[in-house]
């Protein structure tokens, strides 16, 4: 068996797992290729259907292709897709474009305290009618009590000290230093009550996996991963003002296969273009204690 095969069956090993154990399951998608490749294993995982609601949170600068994107693919596959927001603070704008708040106020605002209230069922959420192609209001939303996440150890620093399943509080709140024990591929999925729990199945992934699994697989990504003749991509995918490409003529997934073995990033980070990273002084982890992806 080879090494993405390997990586592959963990993965799947893993959202059976969640779905075994959590009766209130959703899925993140951020539109990026982590979260795209963890819908294709999760139509592997339960033979091409996802049992699941997929989450995006909405902050209203995103670039808009990756919003048309979302919108084709979940149409395509019938997939359960719904989207928070929070209304108060665009209305507000409270918002680093806006110039009302730092790029980490921001985050708070539009990605940390939507997440919660979305997925605590206590914010505005919004779910996608199939047969109309439209997004109407949900009027029941009920909490999520598992949420699987499409989280790399190796893409930014906060992320390797995750589980596999990582509890947070009723809050959503991450404490670091109290994780369970993960040995020989035994997880604890067996949480007090009011916990919220969140599952990792790229995990052990790297960089250079994903798209040697995005080449095998023949996985469809929004366009702004490959160079369209301006030597420039993006390498990880945010909000439009915090957000830049880099320098790179890869226009295929064969050639960023290529460009990652030869090690041209080997010191520059993955999320090296999300401005509000270097603003936090290269580190996330405060953020995501308090619920941030």
């Amino acid at each position: 068996m080879d090494h993405l095969t390997k990586l592959e069956n963990k993965s799947i090993h893993i959202f059976r797992e969640a779905y075994a154990n959590f009766k209130d399951l959703g899925m993140l998608w951020s539109i990026g290729k982590d979260s795209t490749v963890l819908v294709h294993l999760a139509r592997k995982a339960f033979f091409g259907h996802v049992p699941f609601p997929l989450i995006h949170i909405d902050t209203h600068f995103k670039i808009p292709e990756m919003i048309e994107y979302r919108d084709n693919y979940a149409r395509k596959w019938k997939l359960d897709m719904i989207y928070g927001e929070n209304t108060e603070a665009l209305k507000a704008k409270r918002t680093f474009p806006d110039g009302n708040c730092s790029r980490l106020e921001c985050c708070r605002l539009l990605k940390t305290e939507a997440l919660t209230a979305t997925l605590n069922g206590t914010g505005p959420r919004y779910r996608m009618n199939h047969e109309t192609g439209k997004y109407e209001l949900d009027k029941n939303p009920a909490a999520f009590t598992g949420i699987i996440v499409g989280v790399r150890s190796d893409e930014e620093g906060s992320r390797s000290k995750e589980r596999y399943f990582s509890p947070r509080d009723q809050r959503n709140d991450w404490h670091v230093g109290d994780q369970p024990p993960e040995f020989w591929n035994q997880y604890k999925t067996d949480f007090a009550p009011g916990t919220h729990v969140r599952i990792h199945p790229l995990l052990d992934w790297t960089e250079l996996d994903l798209w040697e699994y995005i080449q095998r697989e023949n996985i469809p990504l929004v366009s702004l991963y490959f160079d369209k003749g301006e030597g420039k991509r993006y390498r990880s995918l945010g909000c439009w003002p915090c957000t830049h490409a880099v320098d790179s003529n890869a226009g295929t997934v064969a050639e960023i296969v290529e460009e990652l073995r030869s090690g041209k990033f080997a010191n520059i980070a993955e999320r090296s273009g999300r401005a509000q990273d270097k603003e936090d002084g290269g580190g996330l982890e405060e953020l995501r204690k308090a619920g941030y992806m």
